[in-house]
This record gives C-alpha cells, sequence and structure tokens, in this order.
C-alpha cells in the first residue's frame, strides 16, 4: 500500500522516470552523483520507497541531533564522524561482509558544494567486501533516475575514478553549477 503511494508520488505526481538496467544482489553499495542540494536525499527517500528497497546512507553526525536523529535512523542514516579519525571503510566493509543484505548509498562528492575531488571511500568499502558499486544517476533537467553501469572495483582506484567520474558527466543537479567531474 504504501509502495504504491510513494510510486504514485514520485512518477505520477512528480514526473519522475527511471531507468535502471542492472541487477541488485544482496549486497551492493550505491555511488550516487551528482549531489547539489538536499532535495537529493528527499528524492532518495521517496525512489527507495517507491521501488520496495531499505538502503543505508551516510550523512555527517551533525544532523544527527534531536529529534531529526530519530528520523534519520529510521530511515537508515548512519552518522559520520569527520573529526574522528576512524577507518568507516574497514567497518562498513566488515559490516558487509557479515551481513545477509547490505545496501549502502553514498555521494562521492562528499558535500553539496562543487567538489572534484571526490571522495573514495565507496570504492574502499566495496572492495574490501567484494561487492559491486552500483553508479545511479539523478537528473533533475529530464526527471530522470538511472542507473545504466556496475562494477567489482579492482583494487586500482587510480585507474577506475576517471571511468566512475565519467559515466555522472552527462547528469545535471538540481544546482548544475555545483557539480564537478
Amino acid at each position: 500500500m504504501m509502495r504504491r503511494f510513494f510510486q504514485w508520488l514520485l512518477y505520477k505526481k512528480m514526473g519522475w522516470t527511471k531507468d535502471v538496467t542492472v541487477e541488485h544482489p544482496d549486497k551492493f553499495i550505491i555511488c550516487l552523483a551528482p549531489h547539489t542540494s538536499n532535495w537529493d536525499f528527499i528524492l532518495g527517500q521517496l525512489y527507495s520507497r517507491a521501488e520496495g528497497m531499505k538502503i543505508n546512507y551516510l550523512m555527517k553526525n551533525e544532523w544527527f541531533v534531536w529529534p531529526l536523529s530519530i528520523f534519520f535512523r529510521k530511515t537508515g542514516g548512519i552518522p559520520v564522524y569527520r573529526q574522528k579519525h576512524m577507518s568507516m571503510t574497514d567497518t562498513l566493509a566488515n559490516a558487509a561482509k557479515k551481513a545477509k543484505h547490505f545496501r549502502l548509498c553514498i555521494t562521492p562528492e562528499g558535500t553539496r558544494s562543487r567538489n572534484p575531488d571526490w571522495k573514495k571511500g565507496f570504492y574502499f568499502v566495496a572492495h574490501k567486501a567484494q561487492i559491486p558499486v552500483l553508479l545511479y544517476g539523478v537528473d533533475f533537467e529530464k526527471k530522470l533516475i538511472q542507473c545504466t553501469k556496475s562494477f567489482i572495483p579492482s583494487g586500482d582506484v587510480d585507474a577506475e575514478m576517471p571511468m566512475i567520474k565519467q559515466y555522472f558527466a552527462s547528469y545535471k543537479g538540481k544546482y548544475p553549477e555545483k557539480f564537478a567531474i
């Protein structure tokens, strides 16, 4: 019942379409770009509910204050403590290895501001856990959510990051001027 409501809201009322041709196994990481607005979060929540998928996501810990923390944790939020030096990639990779189902969405830009120096944590988590990365692009101009490529990282991040960034080159975020590859 709720899934139908979110499908109606996202696809009919808001006019978004999807083009998802990649298989979604039990364990994966979504690399989502561009990330230029808080609307990306709302769109992601609508999409995951419309598709019936529970997907966790990373968010800076400053957002996890009462009462917002209750909502964020309930919807799959995982706080990131950037001021602490802890190996989040190791922690997440170990969790992925142990879990029967592991679905995590990460925005590699790490910010809604223009940032051509993407963070590589999503890559290292997937490599350490040997799970696929699904490349999800969001195009506000076309109102399109698209995933047509996935891969299992080889470990050569310097060789694979240009391919990853190139995949997202044609997508227009809510604020295109804030997106850089």
